[in-house]
């Protein structure tokens, strides 16, 4: 996964200085709390945990760094858009923690078939790289197509997805 420094510092500087005012969402998520679904919202930049109808909490995201419209190809920098699975934790991730998504699922494997290009894959929802450095003036998505969040939302999302949680990623 390649990426470059100076987005991620953005999105550090996004998430800690964005609002001048703590909102609800905020709030650290309560240590019991447990997702039996993950959603994600690509056009808003949002991850919500969700138990049955009640969201626990929603965070805010960077994507990959061609955003718009669904993966299609290896090297497309694009967040998939479609059903998967979080299915294995990855504890010793180049990114602070990481969660391994079942991409691609059957209409992406069609879909590359289709287009006679490989699918891609090795996507997660994971922290900030182990090597950051600290805050930056840019901002933006700086993934190749993965989901990112801080670290600190990466292990309240760590605790509370467990493997086989479903992740809808919607445009």
């Amino acid at each position: 996964m390649k990426i470059t420094k100076l987005a991620v510092l953005a999105f550090f500087t996004l998430a800690v200085f964005s609002s001048p005012a703590l909102s609800a969402s905020d709030a650290p998520l309560r240590a019991s709390a447990i997702a039996d679904k993950v959603l994600v919202l690509k056009g808003e930049r949002k991850l919500l945990l969700i138990k049955g109808d009640e969201v626990l909490k929603t965070y805010s995201v960077s994507l990959g760094g061609s955003p718009v419209g669904p993966k299609t190809r290896q090297g497309d920098s694009r967040t998939p858009e479609g059903k998967y699975l979080l299915d294995r934790h990855n504890a010793k991730s180049q990114f602070h923690r990481s969660i391994h998504i079942s991409y691609p699922n059957a209409e992406d494997l069609a879909r590359a078939r289709q287009l006679g290009v490989p699918p891609g894959g090795d996507l997660f929802i994971h922290g900030l790289p182990n090597d950051f450095d600290g805050p930056s003036q840019q901002l933006g998505d700086w993934t190749d197509g993965c989901i990112a969040v801080t670290n600190a939302e990466m292990d309240e999302i760590w605790r509370a997805v467990a493997d086989g949680t479903p992740i809808e990623i919607k445009p």
